[in-house]
């Protein structure tokens, strides 16, 4: 019989039992030995149906297709711009997915994204050889104006997030602030200075606690509840 032996967003170590069966499947940093499943990195668990994975909790970003992440412009091209992506790759925003709008041939870039700019864009193509493409030709991606770019491990983006975007709900409803949350680790925060300033404390504690003791008033507990994020 198939056993699950962690719970969602349980804190896993190196070699640590995930589930026993083949009724589940290992996915991301996460491998089969005979019947059971076991996890490859320090990360949180994440259950997805009969999948198994494991976001890690350190390492560096891996720049993946349909992330959505914030960039800064480094440079302006003939055909676009050059996003730095906070990590050792940039990637490039070409003019056709700048806008919905048409861009004249003859038009000054810069003055429609400036370097020193920055912009929330989705990764729609990645090569093996770690030429990045990315788009601003959705909603909710857009060039920042205001506020501050806050710097956090990418790795503690699931956690700052919260599940279902509890976490960055709750910092938003707290501080009276706008937050995009990049997954390569850059936070836009926007909002009045105090806030801004709240913000950016309260998105820093989450990241650096592993845990946090939650006092659950409505059910009475005298203890604090340990929550995992």
């Amino acid at each position: 019989m198939s056993q699950l032996l962690v719970n969602e967003r349980d804190v896993v170590i190196p070699g640590e039992a995930l589930a026993e069966g083949l009724d589940y499947l290992p996915g991301e940093n996460a491998y089969r030995e005979n019947d059971k499943i076991y996890s490859k990195v320090l990360g949180l668990a994440n259950v997805a149906g009969r999948v198994l994975k494991i976001t890690p909790l350190s390492g560096p970003y891996v720049i993946k297709v349909d992330d959505k992440i914030i960039g800064k412009v480094i440079d302006i091209t003939m055909s676009g711009w050059r996003i730095d992506t906070n990590t050792a790759y940039s990637a490039i925003l070409n003019v056709k997915d700048a806008s919905s709008r048409y861009i004249r041939k003859e038009e000054d870039l810069s003055k429609i994204i400036a370097i020193g700019d920055y912009v929330v864009v989705k990764v729609v193509n990645v090569t093996s050889q770690n030429l990045i493409d990315v788009s601003m030709r959705e909603p909710g991606l857009y060039k920042i104006t205001g506020g501050r770019i806050v710097n956090i491990n990418s790795q503690k983006v699931p956690r700052v997030i919260g599940k279902q975007g509890s976490m960055v709900t709750l910092i938003k409803d707290k501080t009276g602030c706008e937050i995009t949350v990049g997954q390569n680790g850059l936070v836009w925060i926007k909002g009045t200075p105090e806030g801004e300033f709240k913000a950016e404390q309260a998105v820093k504690l989450v990241e650096e606690k592993e845990v946090i003791y939650l006092r659950c008033l409505a059910c009475g507990a005298k203890k604090p509840v340990k929550r995992v994020i």
